[in-house]
């Protein structure tokens, strides 16, 4: 015993700690992995529902003007996906004709893209098969 009354562990006790120490390091650095991987893989994935939300609220944006085209909304959304590096998306705009909008009539763009192809990691275990979509609708802004 010491004055402080701990008991003082010999070499040999301390020896076999070690072999204790790597396994659990073994059953404990899986799970480790594996939490820190899903919590990459659903970061990114509000992440990149943000942007797509974000790029289909400036496409909308655009077709809502008087003077607005399909192909003007789908480079504003191409644009805005472009600066935040997201690739593969695809656009949809409603109505197909947006100079038949009428004052009031609903203006809607959809971006979607997989989670595969926006993915951080190489192959994307919890979300692989995942299509990522956000939908924004606006008033067109046409004279009455």
């Amino acid at each position: 015993m010491t004055p402080c009354g701990a008991v003082r562990l010999s070499s040999t006790v301390r020896k076999n700690r070690r072999g204790a120490t790597v396994v659990e390091l073994a059953v404990v650095a899986p799970l480790l992995f594996l939490l820190i991987f899903g919590m990459i893989e659903f970061g990114r994935l509000v992440m990149v529902e943000q942007i797509l939300t974000n790029a289909a609220r400036e496409g909308a944006r655009r077709g809502i003007l008087e003077q607005s085209t399909r192909s003007g909304v789908e480079a504003a959304v191409a644009e805005y996906l472009k600066d935040s590096s997201v690739r593969g998306a695809t656009v949809t705009v409603s109505p197909d004709v947006l100079s038949k909008a009428g004052f009031g009539d609903p203006v809607t763009v959809t971006v979607a893209v997989p989670y595969n192809q926006v993915s951080w990691l190489p192959a994307p275990r919890f979300l692989g098969g995942t299509n990522l979509t956000a939908q924004s609708v606006m008033c067109a802004e046409r004279p009455e």
